[in-house]
């Protein structure tokens, strides 16, 4: 059996059993999924997806989305996850459910992903902060596993070494690959021996890290290891998103090529608006949403689309508010948009004319979107 559930887009979820759960940290824990053989198809993900959890919460149905820690090539789905409150719905997953029980689990999802080059020589930096590390774990093992030419630098922060998800994972992987993969803890409230791994991976880190440890080539002598740089790779907050991602295009990283996981609601830019528009007022918008037609009118162009529905009351779907999730996906059917910034859809997308409602600002009198795309 199977059911399915909206979530910005028609979303197939099947009941998966618990095959193992552990505690990893004071606050984190992990689950292995039993994925029956006649779903196995429908579970197949990339690196750097994440899964919906539909659980009982307080009495309430709740859905969470969780990444996967496992690679593709192990053939299971791992998830980190963690506990931000004792009254929160993690807390009620950690205490209520076990091994054996049931859990309603969507098909893989989500676009934090980059295209496999195995037989190619790459440099892949990633930067990731407390559980953000979920995804990030899931890349560097399908990247050691698929790509023998690739090289990986992980910078990794927590508060302190006891917050520390992994460790174990991630250490194995360095011994194991230490031509490779090279990893760097920070803490943030503990003091290290070495002052340069105290604080939060920020710009004035990241400027020290280039400097640094990313300086000498040994590949390249005329040049350095950032210089090299082909991906990054960036999962944590919000803020340290928007800090880290515009670091490294100040310091020469494509848009392209910075990737980024949020995990919490974020409402900023990732980048600056470098753009300035025309004025519009009483602007027209018809939308169509779970098979229902809405008409209302936006005072102006000043502020982009979702936004101004969300003002106005209207259960448009939204995760992020950053052009990440893709939650706000919906298609353009009449009318001119810009698009400001775009982490998630595809150029076949946008030919399409899908647009992210979180991220256009009008660019017409009168628009037409259509949000059921699935």
């Amino acid at each position: 059996m199977e059911q399915q559930i909206y979530k910005g887009k028609l979303i197939q979820f099947h009941p998966l059993k618990i095959a193992k759960k552990e505690e990893l940290t004071k606050n984190t824990f992990s689950l292995e999924l039993d994925i029956p053989e006649n779903v196995k198809e429908n579970f197949r993900f990339e690196a750097g997806q994440f899964v919906s959890i539909r659980f009982q919460s307080h009495g309430k149905e709740v859905i969470n989305d969780y990444s996967m820690t496992s690679a593709p090539y192990e053939g299971k789905i791992c998830l980190g996850i963690k506990v931000n409150s004792p009254e929160g719905a993690t807390s009620q997953l950690f205490q209520n459910y076990n091994v054996g029980d049931e859990l309603w689990v969507s098909e893989p999802s989500g676009r934090f992903t980059i295209v496999s080059k195995p037989s190619e020589f790459r440099t892949i930096v990633a930067f990731a902060a407390g559980i953000g590390i979920t995804p990030i774990l899931s890349h560097f093992k399908n990247i050691l596993h698929n790509e023998p030419r690739t090289r990986l630098f992980l910078f990794f922060g927590n508060k302190s070494s006891e917050d520390l998800v992994y460790r174990e994972q991630l250490d194995n992987l360095a011994r194991t690959c230490g031509d490779r993969l090279q990893i760097f803890y920070f803490f943030s409230q503990e003091k290290t021996a070495d002052q340069f791994f105290y604080g939060r991976l920020d710009e004035k880190k990241l400027h020290l890290i280039i400097n640094q440890i990313l300086h000498l080539d040994d590949t390249d002598e005329e040049s350095t290891i950032w210089d090299a740089v082909d991906e990054v790779l960036i999962c944590g907050k919000g803020e340290m998103i928007k800090t880290l991602a515009n670091a490294c295009y100040h310091h020469g990283i494509p848009k392209k090529n910075i990737h980024f996981e949020l995990f919490e609601e974020f409402n900023d830019d990732i980048y600056p608006v470098e753009k300035e528009f025309p004025l519009i007022e009483n602007i027209e918008v018809e939308f169509t949403m779970l098979g229902k037609n809405y008409t209302t009118q936006l005072a102006d162009n000043k502020d982009k689309i979702l936004q101004q529905l969300l003002m106005q009351k209207f259960p448009v779907p939204y995760s992020c508010k950053s052009g990440i999730c893709g939650s706000c996906e919906c298609s353009l059917e009449e009318g001119e948009v810009e698009l400001l910034e775009n982490e998630y859809l595809t150029e076949k997308e946008e030919e399409q004319g899908h647009i992210l409602a979180c991220m256009s600002i009008v660019k017409s009198k009168k628009i037409k979107l259509n949000f059921d795309l699935s």
